[in-house]
């Protein structure tokens, strides 16, 4: 794992555009679940996934009603603002202070990576602690909105102080699409990077799996066949995942190092500080 460790460090001094995608691994590193883990939330609780397949249209239906029950009950991941950030995150923010990391787009909600002291990032499948206008895409925080004065009030759902649109949680529920704005973004940032690290994420998850197929191809469209006309073999992308990924089997990643994202990281943190 040495070996590897010293490689990435030196792939990331030598890049010049470098990102990282992020997924729930290094979320459980701070203790919040995942969701089809032995011990996750729809493993323990599958009417919650079932519940949760159903939010979205619940929302386009009958948005006071979706409100209503989000401001009823509990969140599924608790209180996550009880969280810490892990080694994890502050190494990747440690990367960006340094001028390496451009971008992290993370598949996670729970606003650690901004805790930790990243500045640029996507959050591809929204962030608990905002609110977004589902028709501009402008986001609010939490603390702009009195929720439970407008639920008290029969006010609900919010509108958008922009353009008087509704309001929902930032959350990307199942079924949603991806907001355009983020959508378009990392796609961008995908195309654009020479170094991708992939930090905890199964890449099974679709349309965010693609981003590393993006950063692969020429076009941010594949060819026919990954190896086909329009690879690009000057992108190094570099797993640290517990366990091999579709992408280290069809050989999109470059390498995997296997482990714990909260422990490789800051590791290649200190040889990117020796390197430099």
């Amino acid at each position: 794992m040495e070996k590897l460790i010293n490689r990435a460090a030196k792939d990331l001094v030598e890049s010049k555009y470098a990102i990282a995608l992020t997924g729930a691994g290094m979320s459980t590193e701070s203790g919040i679940p995942d969701f089809r883990g032995p011990k996750g939330i729809w493993t323990k609780q599958p009417e919650a996934e079932r519940k949760a397949y159903q939010t979205y249209g619940k929302f386009q239906a009958n948005p006071k009603e979706y409100w209503e029950e989000r401001l009823s009950g509990p969140s599924l991941f608790g209180d996550l603002g009880k969280v810490a950030p892990n080694p994890g995150h502050y190494a990747l923010a440690e990367l960006e202070k340094m001028g390496i990391l451009k971008c992290v787009i993370t598949q996670n909600i729970d606003n650690l990576h901004e805790r930790a002291g990243s500045k640029r990032v996507l959050d591809y499948h929204g962030n608990a602690f905002k609110l977004r206008c589902v028709s501009c895409n402008t986001r609010y925080d939490l603390e702009e909105y009195d929720l439970q004065k407008l639920r008290d009030e029969g006010r609900l759902p919010p509108l958008c102080k922009k353009c008087g649109g509704t309001v929902k949680d930032d959350i990307v529920h199942f079924t949603e699409p991806i907001p355009l704005d983020i959508a378009e973004e990392s796609e961008k940032e995908a195309l654009e990077c020479d170094l991708m690290l992939i930090c905890g994420t199964s890449a099974v998850v679709y349309p965010f799996a693609n981003l590393p197929l993006m950063a692969r191809s020429r076009s941010g469209t594949l060819p026919s066949g990954l190896y086909g006309t329009g690879y690009r073999t000057t992108v190094k992308i570099i797993e640290l995942n517990a366990e091999p990924t579709p992408l280290t089997h069809e050989g999109v990643s470059d390498y995997l190092i296997q482990g714990k994202t909260g422990e490789i990281l800051p590791q290649i943190v200190d040889e990117v500080k020796r390197a430099s």
